[in-house]
């Protein structure tokens, strides 16, 4: 089977395409899993240009869609045929976060889903909507799951109430089309009027270019007749945290997603202070949040925006494409 491997010091160009032997029949409480599709993230990125160390010859990828080929003796929640989706962390069954690591993340501390075929315990997967594709279900490990444990988990999001998003990548794009449906209003940011077009067609009630107007803070308090928004999808960290505390209400959710301007930086504190706004980390989510947004997914039929497939032979086109920052949505390896 082909596997991609993170070869040290790390690099786009240091990413391996190789041939392994597959994976035998799987044990007792193991499932195998034909591998049909991945998604970028921010994350992958990361560990594929060497800025995240991992073990020389990682198999990147944190996300992974197929179908199971077999079942060893004991497994009883999946059928063969069964159309299935990598879980993030695979030990964090369900209730309050218990994980602050990426030590058990498949693609970072363990082999990840860039290969053809794995033998995994059950628990390492849910299964995907119904009729989705594998490229669309690839995309809800990583970024949907953090969309929905950041609004409805975490967030409590009511209808009525209105969901401030940040620029045009996967988790911002879930936590729109996430609101949208779930009866809340949203406000979208961008610094491209073409996507900022695309994000109108999803349904964002109102649009900000944060270039044109660089304090969008102050932009979203008047939307919002002053109140601001009830929750914040704050992607960029540093460099965007002041203006998403300006943006949030009294008393409002702002969820710390990204760190896309930086790991490190300046917290305006005293204004947070005032605002008695709720700022809470996260990453991803637990495997039973995991089925309730697959359960959400098919009841509001939302679908997943993808903005290209790469080949699996491709994945360091792929990455650039994604450092170049023009994608609207994920981008996805199809294999």
């Amino acid at each position: 089977m082909k596997v991609v491997s993170v070869r040290s010091p790390g690099g786009l160009d240091n990413l391996e395409i190789l041939d392994r032997e597959a994976p035998g029949e799987p044990g007792p409480g193991e499932m195998r899993v034909r591998i049909h599709a991945s998604s970028l993230n921010f994350h992958d990125y990361l560990v594929a240009n060497g800025s995240i160390k991992t073990e020389d010859g990682r198999i990147p990828m944190s996300d992974g869609a197929g179908v199971v080929e077999a079942l060893g003796e004991g497994v009883d929640e999946f059928a063969v045929g069964d159309h299935v989706v990598s879980t993030f962390f695979p030990d964090w069954l369900d209730g309050r976060a218990r994980v602050g690591n990426f030590r058990r993340t498949p693609g970072d501390g363990i082999d990840g889903y860039a290969r053809e075929q794995v033998v995994a315990r059950p628990q390492c997967f849910t299964r995907a909507p119904e009729g989705y594709g594998h490229p669309q279900a690839a995309t809800l490990t990583t970024a949907g799951l953090t969309a929905w444990r950041a609004l409805v988990v975490n967030g409590g999001l009511k209808a009525g109430e209105t969901v401030l998003t940040l620029g045009t990548g996967g988790v911002s794009i879930f936590a729109l089309q996430f609101a949208k449906a779930m009866g809340a209003s949203v406000i979208s940011t961008s610094s491209s009027d073409e996507k900022i077009e695309r994000l109108k067609g999803l349904g964002a009630d109102h649009t900000i270019n944060y270039k044109s107007e660089p304090e969008w803070g102050k932009r979203v308090l008047e939307l919002t007749d002053g109140h601001g928004a009830d929750h914040v999808i704050e992607v960029g960290g540093p460099g965007t945290l002041p203006q998403s505390i300006n943006a949030v209400r009294i008393g409002g959710h702002i969820s710390l997603i990204g760190v896309l301007t930086g790991a490190a930086g300046e917290v305006p504190t005293a204004k947070l202070m005032a605002k008695q706004a709720r700022l809470q980390g996260l990453i991803v989510g637990s495997r039973a949040d995991q089925q309730d947004m697959v359960r959400a997914l098919e009841v509001t039929g939302i679908e997943p925006v993808v903005d290209r497939c790469f080949g699996f032979d491709d994945i360091a086109d792929a990455f650039r494409f994604e450092e170049a920052g023009r994608h609207f949505g994920k981008i996805c390896l199809e294999f």
